[in-house]
C-alpha cells in the first residue's frame, strides 16, 4: 500500500501562534477587568428597573382627574373642587390677605393742608390719621395690580373758618370731584370698577353729604360720583338716612392718643372720681331756630334747665383746655347729640374710664364687634332726659362697678384711638378689619375667583 508522505509539522510555528494569541488576550488585564465589571453593572441596572416596574404596577397611586394647564397653574388651583377656599383666605394673614393701594395725590389734596397744625389734631382729623397709618402699614401695597382696595387721601376738613375757627367744608364736593378726575385720568383702576373698590374718609358731621346742617345735607345727599365707593365716616344711624346711602363703615372721631396718655398719667383710671355726672360744651339757654331746626334738638337745653342747679351734675358751658382731667374725675359723662348724633366726648369718655351716657336716638356706634357698647355705656332716650338723674342714681347703686371694670379694659380704649403707626386692635386696624369684610367688592378677588 502506497503511503502518502506528509510534510513534517513545524512545531516551532505552532507554539509561536499560541503564544501570540495568549499575549493578545492578556495584553491589558486591567482593562479586561473593567469591561467585565461594567457588564455586571448594566445587567444589575436592568434587573432593578424591571423589579421596580413590577412593584409600581402592583401599588398604583390614585391620580386626580383635575386637568392641569401648565401655562396657567392658578387655573388648576381653582378647578380643584376639594379646595377649602375659606381656609385658603384665612391663611393669608390679617384682614384675609387684603391689600390696599394708596394713591399718591398732588399736595393740594392733602399735605398742603398740614401747614395748619390743627389739621392733624382736631375732631375731624381721622382723615389724616388713617392716611398716615396706612402709609406705614403692612396692608399697603405699592403694586396697584395686587390691590383689593384703593385709598384716596383727600383732606376736606382742614379749611378752618377765619370767623369762628370751625372747619368749613363748602369746598369738599369740588375737591373730591377733582381728586377723582385726577386718578381716573392717570390710572385705569377707577374706571375699571367705577369706583366700587375705592375708599374715602368723610369724618365730619353728616359724612359724605358734606354739609354741617342736617336738612341741607339730606337735601343734597351723597354726591353721585361717590355713591359707588366705600366711605369711612363718623356719621351713622340705625334708620334710613340719605347721608348713608352708600357703602360705609362707621369710624370714631379723632382724639389724640398722646393727650389721653398724658391725662391718665396724672389721673389713673382707678383714681378718685369725685364728679357724679359731667358735661362741658355748648348748652343754649334759649336755643335759636336755625333753618327750622334747634341745636341738639333742644336736648342740651333740657339738661341745663333740669340739672343746672343739681349739685350731682357738673355742667359747664364754656371751653376749658384741661377738660380731659375733669372727665378722668367723673363717673358718668353725658354725650348728647349736637348738630350730628356723634361727638368726640364718646371716645374721650371711654378712653378716660368715664361711663358714657349716650343721648342720641338711633346712633350707630363704631366697631361694635370690638367694643361691647352695651356693657360699657348707658343709652338714654332723648325724651327721657327728665329722668336722667333717677337713671344714673339707680346704676350707681347697682352695677356701676361692673360697667367700669368692662370699660377699663385697655383693648376697648385702643379700639377707638388712632396711632401714627397702625397697631393691632387700634382704630385704623378696626377700620381695616371692617373693610376686609367687603372683599366681595375687590376687583382682584372677583377676577381670581371667576377663573
Amino acid at each position: 500500500m502506497l503511503e502518502t508522505n506528509r510534510p513534517p509539522r513545524n512545531k516551532g510555528f505552532y507554539v509561536r501562534m499560541k503564544l501570540l494569541h495568549s499575549m493578545r488576550n492578556n495584553r491589558n488585564p486591567e482593562k479586561n477587568f473593567c469591561y467585565r465589571f461594567f457588564k455586571i453593572i448594566i445587567w444589575f441596572s436592568i434587573l432593578l428597573y424591571f423589579f421596580s416596574s413590577f412593584l409600581i404596577t402592583r401599588h398604583k397611586p390614585t391620580i386626580s382627574r383635575t386637568t392641569i394647564v401648565q401655562s396657567k397653574p392658578s387655573r388648576a388651583l381653582f378647578q380643584e373642587p376639594s379646595i377649602n377656599f375659606s381656609a385658603l383666605k384665612n391663611s393669608h394673614g390679617p384682614f384675609n390677605g387684603m391689600k390696599i393701594y394708596v394713591y399718591d395725590l398732588p399736595p393740594k389734596f392733602n399735605s398742603e393742608w398740614l401747614s395748619n397744625e390743627r389739621c392733624s389734631s382736631h375732631l375731624f382729623a381721622a382723615e389724616v390719621a388713617i392716611h398716615r397709618a396706612l402709609m406705614n402699614s403692612d396692608v399697603r401695597t405699592f403694586d396697584p395690580s395686587q390691590a383689593d382696595f384703593f385709598f384716596v387721601p383727600v383732606y376736606v376738613s382742614c379749611n378752618f373758618s377765619k370767623v369762628n375757627g370751625f372747619p368749613a367744608i363748602g369746598h369738599a364736593r369740588s375737591l373730591m370731584a377733582s381728586a377723582i378726575q385726577h386718578i381716573s385720568s392717570q390710572l385705569p383702576f377707577w374706571n375699571r370698577s367705577l369706583g366700587s373698590d375705592h375708599v374715602f374718609v368723610a369724618s365730619h358731621d353728616f359724612g359724605s353729604c358734606f354739609h354741617t346742617m342736617e336738612d341741607m345735607a339730606m337735601a343734597e345727599g351723597v354726591p353721585e360720583f361717590l355713591r359707588n365707593s366705600i366711605i369711612l365716616q363718623t356719621f351713622g344711624v340705625k334708620h334710613k338716612h340719605p347721608c348713608q346711602d352708600v357703602e360705609n363703615v362707621v369710624v370714631p372721631p379723632y382724639v389724640s392718643p398722646e393727650s389721653i396718655r398724658t391725662t391718665l398719667e396724672a389721673s389713673p383710671l382707678t383714681g378718685n372720681r369725685d364728679i357724679f355726672a359731667f358735661f362741658r360744651g355748648k348748652m343754649e339757654v334759649h336755643p335759636k331756630n336755625v333753618s327750622g331746626r334747634y341745636y341738639s334738638k333742644r336736648v342740651r337745653t333740657a339738661i341745663l334747665r333740669k340739672y343746672g342747679n343739681d349739685r350731682r351734675f357738673y355742667l359747664r358751658r364754656h371751653r376749658f383746655a384741661g377738660y380731659q382731667s375733669e372727665i378722668a374725675r367723673s363717673n358718668f359723662c353725658l354725650c348728647p347729640l349736637g348738630w350730628a348724633p356723634w361727638s368726640p366726648r364718646l371716645v374721650e369718655s371711654v378712653a378716660l374710664g368715664c361711663v358714657p351716657v349716650i343721648i342720641a336716638d338711633g346712633i350707630r356706634l363704631p366697631f361694635s364687634s370690638a367694643v361691647p357698647w352695651a356693657e360699657i355705656s348707658l343709652t338714654v332716650a332723648e325724651d327721657d332726659v327728665d329722668k336722667l338723674g333717677e337713671i344714673l342714681a339707680h346704676v350707681a347703686a347697682t352695677n356701676l362697678t361692673t360697667i367700669q371694670r368692662n370699660l377699663w379694659d385697655p383693648d376697648v380704649r385702643k379700639a377707638l384711638l388712632y396711632y401714627d403707626r397702625m397697631l393691632e386692635g387700634d382704630a385704623t386696624w378696626q377700620a381695616m378689619e371692617a373693610l376686609s369684610g367687603k372683599l366681595d367688592r375687590s376687583h382682584k378677588k372677583s377676577s381670581v375667583y371667576s377663573q
